[in-house]
């Protein structure tokens, strides 16, 4: 049985994401997909959804055998317990192949690193992007008055209440 492991943040599931995930599980028998916390998130801003709800959307997919909250300090320490055959890198994750497939061996995990395949929109206003789907929110609602924006940014009156989002 060959065992694929997916990763990434899955914040605002997305058409993007369906793609990948579907991509990945093609390359084996079973696909494992890791969720990142928040902690672990350092490329971009933080995520809107928590950690377990991103998790649990992600598990939904069907293409998806199971899906697991990464580890908070140390992102190798889940993949180390899958153990692997393949890790499936999104088509445009910051992630380099060689650097990761470096920290694999290293770590005594013998597993190949590959890359899925891009998905182009289907249609004129699909949007593939979590950081683009947040853009449109905050254009809409800003127009519409529903949300005050911030000199820095953040969103002032969006009525989110802070809490654990790892």
């Amino acid at each position: 049985m060959t065992r694929v492991v997916a990763q990434g943040t899955f914040d605002l599931l997305h058409p993007g994401h369906v793609h990948y995930l579907a991509d990945a599980a093609t390359y084996g028998d079973e696909l494992h997909v890791i969720v990142a916390r928040q902690t672990n998130v350092t490329h971009k801003p933080n995520p809107i959804l928590c950690a377990r709800q991103r998790r649990d959307m992600v598990d939904a997919l069907d293409s998806v055998d199971e899906a697991h909250l990464g580890h908070p300090e140390d992102v190798f320490v889940p993949i180390e317990r899958l153990d692997p055959d393949v890790i499936v890198l999104g088509f445009d994750q910051h992630h380099d192949e060689a650097t990761i497939a470096d920290a694999l061996a290293k770590r005594g995990i013998d597993c190949r690193v590959e890359r899925a395949t891009s998905r182009e929109p289907r249609y004129d206003d699909e949007v593939l992007s979590s950081g683009d789907i947040v853009d449109r929110i905050l254009r809409r609602r800003t127009a519409a008055g529903d949300v005050d924006v911030a000199d820095d940014g953040d969103v002032a009156d969006n009525g989110d209440v802070a809490g654990d989002r790892s």
